[in-house]
């Protein structure tokens, strides 16, 4: 069970590097947005983070 939980933290970990190193600090804004709007079962904090995200990827293609 521990090795499971240590696991899933590194891979979170990760996964928040990633988006920070790559969006920066509005990629980590918009994630924790997402995050906390799915924990707390608040759609509009989910959506909120979801478009920043979706407006950070596609900032490219625009």
């Amino acid at each position: 069970m521990a090795v499971l939980a240590l696991v899933s933290a590194v891979c979170v970990i990760t996964f928040e590097q990633i988006v920070q190193w790559r969006y920066g600090g509005t990629g980590i804004v918009g994630l924790l947005l997402l995050a906390i709007g799915l924990k707390a079962r608040r759609p509009s904090v989910s959506c909120a983070g979801a478009v920043l995200l979706a407006l950070m990827v596609a900032d490219p293609a625009l």
